[in-house]
């Protein structure tokens, strides 16, 4: 049997005894005199899987033994002000992990194998949040990248080629509406669906989402109708582009339609295209396990040069400055990074792997973001680079809903100015610049 079947069947054995598993390695670390560190994982869909591989470096070798810890990223806030953080943290990286990084909480894994296994076109993305002059002080495990999702058999019964420009895109949709078909189905009930997908692929298919930000972050408390950028200013364009969209190529019922809606619906056929990542893949097989879906990125403008999919750092690895056992963690962080184990994380939740060589995703549903993906052609969505105190999703959702665009951006542009007017907000490339609302531990 292949290493890589037997660790899937060990993979979902896991999922059944995730308690027994974690009281078992306690009682084993105990014994074994080993250099014990306690390594926090909070990706809930992965840890069957990370409990495995934390179960095999275990047996592995007798100097150090990991404890998993996936009690989520409260927890870990918790223990930077107790002064206990974990050894290891592998999590969702984002504004809230982030501050540690701008404080200059982490160490600096410049060092390491596996930083210099990580492609340099990332490190701008993982920037965007902040950084530690002088540090590398998290690096990426697992890219998540999402785009629309389409069926691919409404486009071959209709002749449908994917769209490269937004005059294609806006031809498919008549067509498709001609035909009786809603274009995409949309799930506005849910605010979360419409920020991650309708309010970021339209921003992120014509505004540079980096320059943007960091402009922004240099007119902080100025931010408003005389400004340089603004929400309002610079974002105008892509939000009518969406409500376009929104009100003239969804199911009539999008508004009270949410995410378990969607899935259900689309596999049954009910629209073309889905604004969704490749999370949605395992709910909409639950259905029609042989449907064929493939991904494009959302066309914007004219010109395809400007096509690209969202990106998010899924998972980032970070190792606290108030870890008691550094060299321990980092033992660990290297064997994480080992290509087999990082790209059979990756392929095992359909993510994108950030190291230089890896191979490419061989799941047909995903190869349309491919190509995108390995040129370089990517960004962040908006919605995750803004501090939480902007409801920034509540906001997407408000204008597909039919509130004014213009006032609501407006608004957006008011809570930025009033977060930077508190402390700063840091620019690409920043380090430990102050804290933001989103910064202080």
């Amino acid at each position: 049997m292949s290493e890589k079947r037997t660790r899937t069947i060990r993979m979902i054995a896991g999922g059944l005894g995730l308690a027994m598993v974690g009281a078992a390695l306690t009682s084993c670390a105990a014994g074994s005199g080993a250099e014990t560190i306690r390594f926090t994982f909070n990706k809930r869909e992965a840890i069957p899987f990370m409990t495995d591989l934390v179960a095999e470096y275990n047996a592995s070798q007798d100097d150090v033994h990991v404890e998993i810890d996936t009690s989520g990223p409260d927890v870990i806030s918790a223990s930077f002000v107790r002064g206990n953080p974990p050894d290891l943290i592998l999590g969702n990286y984002n504004y809230e992990i982030a501050r540690f990084v701008q404080r200059c909480a982490l160490t600096d894994l410049s060092e390491t194998d596996a930083a210099a296994s990580i492609r340099d076109d990332l490190q701008p993305l993982m920037e965007q949040y902040g950084s530690c002059e002088g540090r590398t002080s998290a690096l990426p495990y697992s890219v998540m990248a999402a785009s629309v999702i389409y069926n691919k058999e409404i486009f071959r019964a209709q002749g449908l080629e994917v769209p490269q420009t937004w005059d294609e895109l806006i031809a498919l949709c008549d067509q498709l509406k001609d035909a009786g078909i809603d274009p995409f189905y949309g799930t506005f009930k849910d605010d979360w669906t419409v920020g991650q997908g309708w309010y970021d692929y339209t921003i992120g298919g014509s505004v540079d989402t980096i320059e943007f930000f960091d402009a922004m972050a240099v007119e902080g408390a100025a931010v408003g109708p005389d400004s340089e950028v603004s929400f309002e200013k610079d974002f105008a364009e892509p939000m009518a582009q969406m409500m376009q969209l929104a009100d003239d190529y969804t199911n009539e019922d999008a508004a009270s339609r949410g995410y378990g809606d969607g899935n259900l619906a689309f596999s049954k056929g009910e629209a073309a295209m889905y604004m969704q990542g490749p999370w949605a893949f395992s709910e909409i097989a639950k259905t029609a396990p042989d449907l064929e879906l493939g991904t494009f990125p959302l066309p914007m403008t004219d010109d395809p040069a400007d096509l690209g999919v969202r990106v998010n750092m899924d998972l980032g690895a970070m190792i606290p400055e108030g870890s008691r056992h550094q060299e321990a963690a980092r033992d660990f962080l290297e064997y994480l990074y080992l290509p087999e184990n990082i790209e059979e994380y990756n392929a095992s939740q359909l993510g994108f792997t950030p190291t230089k060589d890896a191979p490419a995703p061989d799941d047909p549903r995903i190869e349309g973001m491919i190509d995108y993906y390995e040129n370089g052609q990517i960004y962040q969505g908006p919605s995750v680079l803004v501090p939480k105190t902007i409801p920034v999703m509540n906001y997407a959702q408000a204008m597909v809903l039919g509130a004014s665009t213009t006032s609501t951006l407006r608004t957006m542009d008011a809570d930025w100015a009033r977060i930077a007017f508190r402390a700063p907000i840091p620019t690409t490339g920043d380090a430990a610049v102050g804290e933001t609302e989103e910064s202080a531990p």
